[in-house]
């Protein structure tokens, strides 16, 4: 089913997206009086064709991986004489470069439009509590502490984890201040923190900023007792069952689950014990973890999860706007969006970025459908500037999706932000999310 969703959320996604790049070129061309030959959704074999009154061939193609708009150029085939003033070739430099403009204009506007209507749909975000800070780390140093809120990073605030991340990402690669804002529980007094950053995860392939900076989110205890098993994990492999409470790994008591997480993560095909209680009884039941992720990065994998439990009200807040205010809040986000792209992209040219971070097709598709079962196809957000190829318009897009913001852990960081911009941008998948599984 998850096979099914991917597919169809990557189809909706790039067929939006696509759609809506080549309609700017079809759209403005025609006002400039170039006649469009073909637009067309997708490449290779025509599923689907039609004309319009001016004979422009419309087409839906088997591989939606990308569109044209094909339009009369004599530079490509022999022009009649009653159709040279609609060649491509033969317009004026300035209506050239707004048919070439049109497309990516036309996906800038349309990641406004998504914005604008997330803003007014509105967000349930978790506020951006501290759980606990690592002894010796750079949250330490600085003085953080558990139960603090972070309420502003770099002067811009931060109404959940999901802000959070966003502003930690922009500092990836560099050195020198980050300038927190803090609040104590039960305190409207905000308090001014600063980090020092000395090429912060400069290269890393799968960098986890939270965590890095030694920053565990506040969360929901979770009690450690198995309430679903992978049917291929190591834990179904080892006799461990649904029910069973975990009481110590490898002689260490545990009350959380969270404790059976941290300590599987970073053990990769390593044998543990566990002490289990199951109907009264106490054994100890020996299970070699698995591994997941590529060697370097490769975590360990128990394939056992808990039930989840329902967040505090006070942990939650709900983030929306008005039709109006959302306008402002749609273009404030992609302009965020925008700049951090370019500013990724120029890290990675420098090196202070890996570029294992630029997202990929596998990525859109895996994004896209992990998205679809949420309900739809990921925001757009805006494009990079047009090439300088003019005549025919033929380029795949690709788009990050839009992830839960109502959940606590941040996961390692494949690509550069949620929201992918057009090329494939950096960060395309962050998201937090609150461990049940391991």
């Amino acid at each position: 089913m998850s096979a099914l969703y991917m597919i169809v959320g990557t189809l909706i996604a790039l067929g939006v997206l696509v759609t809506f790049h080549e309609f700017g070129h079809f759209w403005v061309a025609r006002r400039c009086g170039v006649k469009v030959l073909r637009f067309s959704v997708g490449f290779g074999m025509p599923l689907l064709r039609w004309y319009d009154r001016q004979g422009t061939e419309f087409v839906i193609a088997a591989i939606p991986l990308g569109g044209y708009v094909k339009m009369l150029d004599e530079r490509e085939g022999e022009v009649p004489v009653d159709q040279l003033d609609q060649s491509f070739n033969r317009k004026s430099v300035r209506q050239r470069i707004a048919i070439v403009a049109a497309g990516p204009v036309a996906n800038f506007l349309l990641a406004l439009v998504f914005f604008w209507g997330l803003a007014m749909l509105g967000t349930e975000q978790v506020r951006p509590v501290i759980g606990s800070v690592e002894s010796g780390s750079i949250a330490a140093k600085a003085g953080l502490s558990p139960g603090q809120e972070i309420v502003a990073i770099d002067g811009e605030p931060t109404v959940g984890w999901s802000a959070v991340n966003l502003q930690l990402i922009r500092r990836l690669g560099e050195s020198g201040t980050l300038q927190l804002l803090v609040r104590e529980q039960g305190s409207t007094a905000d308090s001014p923190r600063e980090l020092v950053l000395d090429n912060w995860l400069k290269g890393t392939d799968e960098p986890d900023p939270i965590r890095s900076l030694g920053i565990r989110p506040w969360r929901p205890a979770l009690a450690p007792v198995l309430a679903e098993l992978d049917p291929k994990g190591p834990a179904q492999a080892a006799g461990l069952k649904a029910g069973d409470r975990l009481l110590a790994l490898d002689g260490q008591a545990l009350t959380d689950w969270q404790q059976v997480v941290d300590w599987v993560r970073v053990r990769p095909d390593t044998k543990i014990v566990l002490h289990v209680e199951r109907d009264g009884a106490q054994i100890d039941v020996p299970v070699t973890l698995a591994a997941r992720g590529k060697e370097k990065v490769a975590s360990g994998y128990l394939g056992a999860g808990v039930k989840a439990v329902d967040w505090p009200p006070e942990m939650l807040r709900e983030v929306s706007y008005g039709p109006l205010a959302a306008i402002g809040e749609g273009a404030r986000r992609t302009w965020t969006m925008s700049v951090l792209t370019l500013d990724s992209l120029k890290k990675m040219l420098f090196g202070e970025l890996s570029v294992k971070n630029l997202s990929g097709p596998i990525t859109i598709a895996k994004v896209a459908g992990a998205s679809a079962p949420a309900g739809g196809p990921p925001p757009p957000p805006p494009p990079p500037p047009p090439p300088p190829r003019v005549r025919t318009r033929r380029r795949g897009r690709q788009r990050g999706g839009r992830r839960p913001e109502n959940e606590a852990e941040a996961p390692p960081l494949r690509s550069l932000v949620r929201h992918a911009v057009s090329i494939g941008s950096p960060l395309s998948r962050f998201g937090a999310h609150l461990p049940s599984s391991a």
